[in-house]
């Protein structure tokens, strides 16, 4: 019997430099700012993205989500106040209202140079940027369950999150276009059911031993175990533009964990569903967020969010007091009241059309918000 998992907490978060005249994604922004953020915080709190206009983030491993806000914070900042000596300014959102991957190159890194040679325009079209949720969870064995019991709520972590829904100056007409754009990649989408961490590593060394992959490090599941780290970790999110959505969702997402833990420990488990049905869920929040709802496979209907995200959290309620995050999980019931970034992005957008008729303007505007919100909370 393992001894009871950590539940220690981290975020991983990416963002792409704009420039602050034309609004415009940099496509080789100075490397400059990348060296004095990392002089700043630590080359492994800073660190390059697959394309030289992301820069991603980490925060410390946390005992508890509120030490995450100062930490988060102050990154963002960080960030923000060193591109800004150079005209730039980072952006917490997936994609970019209308930049072109065309126009961007990668980071001159073995390992990006190497994504590119094998994926060839996939890795130049992946101009997009998400949230990372990492849960201790010590046990190899423990691991790979929980990861099969946690994956059918994943549609709703990332309806909770989305923050792309313009692509390439373009209404996508999703509120996630960051998945459908990842997902060109290999070993991507809803993570594969294990009966034991041993057949998990079977497959991650079939593909070693052909030559096909270095490490599993490039299994890029939306819920994966992590390589480097005794972690669990939550990929399918999009970026949150709020600091606070981002901490709810963590909460959400640590509470769920040791609410499935639990159940494990009273021989009760979470019902499992075939992955052909979460994914009919994970379309959905692609498509609509939560706005039209989810599949309730049980009950063979529709239910809302407000019906929905209320019954968990008072299902995980327990856990969240355990893991000192309930008012941080308390947070998450807002999401849907004031909308995610993705709603927020789109009213801007709406209200620019209507009142200017310049479509380029209103992206324009959509930048602006995402600017000035990134740095935003205290």
């Amino acid at each position: 019997m393992p001894t009871q998992p950590s539940f220690t907490i981290g975020l991983e978060e990416e963002y792409l430099l704009v420039d602050r005249e034309s609004r415009d994604v940099v496509s080789e922004p100075p490397g400059e700012i990348l060296r004095q953020c990392r002089q700043l915080e630590g080359e492994r709190f800073v660190e390059p993205e697959l394309l030289r206009s992301q820069i991603e983030v980490n925060t410390h491993v946390c005992r508890r989500v509120s030490e995450i806000r100062p930490n988060l914070l102050h990154l963002r900042h960080t960030i923000a106040e060193t591109s800004a000596q150079f005209g730039l300014a980072p952006i917490a959102a997936s994609t970019h209202p209308f930049a072109h991957w065309q126009q961007q190159h990668h980071t001159p890194k073995a390992r990006y140079e190497m994504l590119t040679r094998n994926m060839r325009s996939l890795a130049k079209r992946v101009m997009v940027c998400g949230m990372h949720v990492h849960v201790g969870i010590e046990d190899d064995e423990l691991r790979m369950q929980l990861m099969n019991q946690f994956t059918p709520y994943l549609p709703l972590l990332l309806s909770l999150s989305t923050s792309s829904p313009f692509w390439e100056g373009q209404d996508s007409g999703l509120k996630s276009h960051r998945l459908p754009v990842f997902d060109g990649f290999p070993r991507t989408g809803l993570p594969e059911h294990y009966d034991s961490f041993a057949e998990y590593r079977e497959h991650v060394e079939i593909l070693q031993q052909v030559g096909v992959i270095e490490d599993a490090t490039v299994f890029w599941w939306d819920l994966r175990p992590s390589d480097r780290y005794p972690t669990l970790e939550m990929r399918i999110t999009d970026m949150c533009t709020e600091i606070d959505d981002a901490l709810a969702i963590a909460a959400l997402t640590q509470s769920l964990m040791h609410y499935l833990y639990r159940l494990r420990e009273h021989h009760m488990h979470s019902r499992e569903f075939h992955r052909f049905l979460v994914d009919q869920n994970r379309w959905r929040a692609i498509r609509y967020g939560y706005d039209e709802g989810f599949v309730n496979f049980s009950q063979r209907r529709i239910v809302s969010i407000s019906e929905l995200l209320p019954e968990i959290v008072d299902m995980v309620s327990a856990d969240a007091e355990a893991l000192g995050c309930l008012d941080e999980l308390q947070q998450v019931l807002r999401i849907p009241e004031r909308g995610t970034s993705a709603h927020q992005q789109l009213a801007i957008y709406q209200q620019g059309i209507k009142e200017s008729g310049d479509a380029r303007a209103a992206m324009q505007r959509v930048v602006d918000y995402l600017i000035e919100t990134t740095t935003r909370g205290s």
